[in-house]
């Protein structure tokens, strides 16, 4: 069991951590916003800004699942230390090419690429570490509080950034982010974070086994596979992140062509969604959702979709009801992502989270491109509203098929237990 002062302690270990990578987020979310900003002024071409998408996910696309399985093997701290200094040395090393006045669309493409892949590293590092330092009932309130930043992130990022092109040249808004970088760095440099024990292999003959990266990444695909209730939950979220997040890139068009509006309605329904999910957040970080996680996830996951479908029911004359769908889906969105990261940081077996959750981050941002292969032709071809209104029923028929799926009703009961059974890993006397 945790001792007392541990216990006592929790919080300043964690949230020293956490404040620090609050920092380093909203720092890569001006120096996100500032490039596609150059790489838009100085090309003018949709073709650079799809290299930049693509150069920001297929990275982590591609070796997620291979830095997960390094993420379980390495000092988690460590991996974190280095991610945040490779990604800082970058962006320097950009920002003085910015000075130099020779940066080209290459060198910003290239960057976006590092950073993806740092991230690939850093991502199931924090979120694998967090279930170590954090006690099991207050999981689900810390992982409000993330949904909380991305919301804060969503609403007040762009404004600034916005504001300080028009105040200051390109590379000084990339050293801000070698600020942020340090002040996410500092904190992992004298807080220790528990690092789970090892599962090794069986001896053999010649000595005790040695199991190879791919040999792991193999384990934790069986792991994942081998449990029926997280293997369903996977599955849910990732048919989910295929209708809903490529829909969502169609709001330019709905705002323009359907509710005939400009950049400033826009910015509303942008905006709407981004305050939803700050509220949702923090009602999540306060509440801490039902006992069973599981319900609390789907329930948010049912209403969310009745959000999306009056998005796409709304007439052209009402943008207002359009904005209060938006509202609506955003502060449902963290409820029902908070909970389920919250489910698996305490049902996965520790030495296993690297893995598991790289796999997780690495089929949803498959998911999209996947997504808008469909996504885009199909409103072109039957109008901007109607996948709105599929994503949505869809999404609602899922949440409330999934409550009928015993192994996704019942994930949380004896999860320990079925760890073990599932690995051969015993689990630990204490947390």
């Amino acid at each position: 069991m945790t001792s007392e002062r541990q216990l006592a302690h929790w919080k300043t270990r964690f949230f020293s951590i956490w404040l620090g990578q609050a920092f380093s987020l909203f720092g890569s979310s001006l120096v996100g916003f500032a490039l596609v900003w150059w790489l838009t002024v100085e090309t003018g071409s949709a073709t650079v800004l799809a290299f930049g998408t693509l150069a920001n996910i297929l990275p982590a696309i591609l070796i997620g699942p291979v830095a997960g399985t390094l993420v379980d093997r390495w000092n988690r701290r460590r991996v974190m230390i280095v991610a945040d200094t490779v990604i800082a040395l970058a962006t320097f090393g950009l920002a003085l090419l910015f000075a130099a006045g020779q940066a080209e669309v290459w060198h910003v493409l290239l960057l976006n690429a590092i950073r993806a892949l740092g991230g690939a590293f850093h991502w199931p590092a924090m979120t694998s570490s967090t279930s170590l330092m954090v006690p099991e009932q207050h999981l689900a309130r810390v992982a409000g509080l993330n949904q909380t930043l991305e919301g804060l992130r969503s609403v007040v990022s762009p404004p600034v950034a916005a504001f300080l092109i028009a105040l200051m040249p390109v590379q000084n808004i990339l050293l801000i982010d070698l600020i942020t970088a340090a002040i996410a760095v500092l904190p992992l440099l004298v807080v220790a974070i528990p690092q789970p024990e090892r599962h090794q292999a069986p001896a053999g003959a010649d000595g005790p086994a040695r199991s190879s990266v791919w040999m792991e990444m193999a384990e934790g695909l069986r792991y994942i596979w081998a449990w029926p209730g997280v293997m369903a939950i996977i599955l849910l979220s990732l048919t989910l992140n295929l209708l809903v997040s490529p829909v969502f890139s169609l709001l330019p068009l709905l705002a323009t062509g359907h509710f005939g509006g400009g950049a400033a309605e826009l910015g509303w329904m942008e905006s709407a969604w981004g305050i939803g999910m700050l509220l949702g957040g923090l009602t999540l970080s306060v509440w801490g959702g039902f006992k069973r996680r599981a319900v609390t996830s789907l329930l948010a996951i049912a209403l969310q979709s009745l959000g999306i479908i009056a998005l796409g029911l709304a007439p052209g004359s009402a943008l207002g009801l359009a904005l209060l769908g938006l509202f609506f889906s955003g502060f449902m969105n963290p409820i029902a992502n908070g909970p389920f990261f919250a489910l698996l940081q305490s049902s996965v077996a520790p030495e296993m989270q690297g893995r598991v959750f790289s796999l997780i981050g690495t089929g949803s941002m498959a998911m999209m491109p996947l997504g808008l292969l469909v996504i885009g032709p199909l409103a072109d071809a039957i109008g901007v509203r109607v996948p709105f209104l599929l994503a949505g029923i869809i999404t609602l028929l899922l949440a409330i098929g999934a409550f009928f799926v015993p192994a996704i009703m019942h994930v949380e009961d004896n999860n320990r237990a079925r760890a073990a059974s599932v690995t051969g890993i015993m689990p630990e006397s204490g947390s």
